[in-house]
């Protein structure tokens, strides 16, 4: 079992002795933590959230209640996951093969899943195989992501698409005549786009 410092676990979240908390995270009721996994410093995994085995998680992200992280998914700093988030990761999803014979492991072939740091993605949302959401994208609540995020971006919908840029502090920035926003953020002050990567 891996060393466990500061760490808070609700005595109803199961959590498997080979996954790995950092210090100061919080692990909340009836959430399912799975073999493998590695979940970072000062994070907040949520009521009934499920993380996959051989999930990775950093440091300081906020996982909201209901939220399911299956295998292949990467997940770095600072990132927001909304309520009922779904990340998914399986292409050609199917119960049995031709034949009639249940799937198994060997059936399907995992296709990963990287939220960069500082991203935020809305409530219900759903991130399909294959997809990178970049630094400080933004994904809107209930929209269904198809595609990468670039870094900044601000996207939804069914399927997601880009209805602007997101400022590091959450201010959206819509495009105006098609022309990415530049300039002041009206919420916050600071330049847009940052003058260096934030």
């Amino acid at each position: 079992m891996a060393e466990r410092t500061n760490v808070r676990i609700h005595p109803t979240a199961e959590v498997s002795p080979e996954a790995v908390i950092g210090p100061g995270s919080s692990i909340w009721n009836q959430a399912q933590v799975r073999e493998r996994a590695r979940i970072g410093s000062g994070c907040v995994i949520g009521k009934n959230v499920y993380v996959d085995f051989d999930v990775v998680i950093g440091d300081n992200v906020k996982v909201q209640n209901n939220v399911s992280i299956f295998h292949g998914v990467t997940v770095e700093d600072g990132v927001f996951i909304g309520p009922h988030v779904c990340f998914t990761n399986d292409r050609l999803p199917r119960a049995i093969n031709r034949d009639g014979t249940l799937k198994t492991d060997d059936d399907w072939e995992v296709s990963p899943i990287l939220v960069r740091r500082g991203a935020a993605l809305g409530a219900n949302s759903t991130i399909l195989p294959g997809v990178t959401v970049g630094r400080w994208g933004m994904v809107g609540s209930g929209s269904v992501v198809t595609h990468d995020v670039a870094d900044y971006e601000l996207v939804a919908g069914n399927p997601a698409r880009r209805l602007g840029s997101a400022c590091p502090c959450g201010q959206p920035l819509r495009d105006h005549d098609g022309e990415p926003f530049e300039g002041p953020c009206p919420r916050c002050g600071e330049p847009f786009p940052p003058v260096r990567p934030a």
